[in-house]
């Protein structure tokens, strides 16, 4: 079962984000980034069984809802502060947004990012106007070099959610949220490292008490609910949601989502891959995996948002090209609307006509064709086929299958 973590009472009372907070920031950064749009998506409702409200923060330009926190959190800057310029580590969203905000502001900005930040992301965030250095194998090389750098010229870290100025920023969204869906039953936040979070929680209980919040995390990274339940962080792997994938949860979010009791969810790889797939083809939205972990979390705990309107943010929608592609195909795969066959066939004239005219007479569309005959096939005699048809579902491809084993073929699904 995925894991669910309840936000214990922590002894010390942190400094809050409120909701007076989170609307100075608000009126702050106004103009700077886009007022994104809340929508119902029938689609995705259908799938879930929840009424499924999209906040789509995809749409800004970066591509993150990370300038709502960069933007407040720089709008704050003291004039000597200004002067000196900002610095951050991060080699996703968060670089690209400190990177925006601050040559809106006119403000010299540098990025530490990783060595191994793909080319893509540097160029990006050099397109913004930012100094980029690469240093560091890791995240944390980067960021303990990233604060040598601000203590030796003065320069301002901007946390990317470790920081009230971040957190009431990214609570902006919230107040969209709720003025464009005011009939919400739940919210659900992805949490990386627990600024979205935390800033919409603390806003949401002012604006509607009783209104259930719940984060959500992706199984392999859950740091947020291991600390939350009082456990050892215990993360690692691979994930399409690298967006979330951490490991040092924020401070200050994890005191204040203590304090709330706010409920962190844990959803599986294959949820999230699943949500990209239905807001690509569903809604028609592009979300990286980060960006869908809230819908995810919709898919993973039906018993908790049957028959709700749920609201959730797309927070981010860049996702490579190929790692879109691979999801949505293997979707595909698993929903048995692309079917994958291997044939041990005789190797004589016309077999491979004869495959072709089966499927096709069942409908089938043969999108891929591998034949081996050299050193895949049991014998000389024979051949190796492998076949990828699409089709319309399962039920389709059981009836192909019936057709090519009734041409006695023996025929294996792989």
């Amino acid at each position: 079962m995925p894991l669910r973590a309840l936000a214990m009472d922590g002894a010390a009372a942190p400094v809050p984000v409120t909701l007076a907070d989170v609307r100075a920031a608000a009126a702050r950064i106004e103009g700077a980034i886009l007022r994104t749009p809340t929508l119902p998506s029938h689609a995705v409702s259908q799938a879930t069984g929840a009424r499924v409200f999209l906040k789509l923060d995809n749409l800004q330009a970066t591509g993150a809802f990370k300038e709502r926190g960069a933007a407040n959190r720089i709008a704050l800057l003291t004039a000597r502060e200004r002067a000196a310029g900002v610095i951050a580590m991060s080699a996703g969203n968060h670089a690209q947004a400190v990177a925006r905000h601050a040559a809106l502001a006119g403000i010299a900005a540098t990025i530490v990012m990783p060595k191994f930040t793909p080319v893509t992301k540097v160029v990006r965030t050099e397109g913004w106007g930012a100094r980029v250095v690469l240093h560091g194998e890791t995240l944390a090389e980067s960021a303990a070099h990233a604060h040598e750098l601000a203590l030796r010229d003065g320069l301002t870290f901007i946390h990317p959610y470790d920081d009230p100025g971040v957190i009431a920023g990214q609570g902006t969204m919230v107040l969209e949220m709720l003025e464009d869906a005011p009939a919400l039953d739940a919210l659900v936040f992805p949490v990386g490292g627990g600024g979205l979070l935390t800033g919409c929680a603390s806003a949401a209980r002012e604006l509607r008490p009783g209104l259930p919040v719940y984060g959500v995390e992706v199984e392999g990274y859950p740091a947020m609910a291991q600390r939350l339940a009082g456990r050892p962080v215990a993360v690692g792997g691979p994930t399409i949601a690298e967006g979330i994938a951490v490991r040092d949860v924020g401070e200050l979010p994890l005191a204040l989502l203590r304090q709330m009791g706010v409920e962190v969810l844990v959803v599986p790889e294959r949820a999230v891959e699943q949500a990209i797939a239905l807001l690509a083809e569903g809604a028609k939205v592009v979300s990286e995996g980060a960006g869908a972990a809230g819908l995810a979390a919709i898919l993973t705990f039906p018993e908790r948002f049957a028959g709700k309107s749920v609201g959730t943010v797309v927070c981010g929608g860049n996702i490579d090209a190929r790692i879109l592609a691979n999801v949505l195909l293997r979707n595909l795969l698993r929903d048995g609307r692309i079917l994958r066959l291997h044939l041990d066939i005789p190797d004589r004239p016309g077999v491979l006509a004869d495959i072709a005219t089966r499927v096709a007479a069942a409908g089938g569309n043969v999108i891929e064709v591998s034949h081996q005959r050299l050193f895949a096939a049991p014998s000389v005699q024979s051949a190796e086929l492998e076949l990828m048809v699409e089709v319309r579902d399962t039920a389709q491809g059981n009836a192909i299958v019936a057709a090519l084993e009734a041409g006695q073929y023996v025929v294996r699904r792989g």
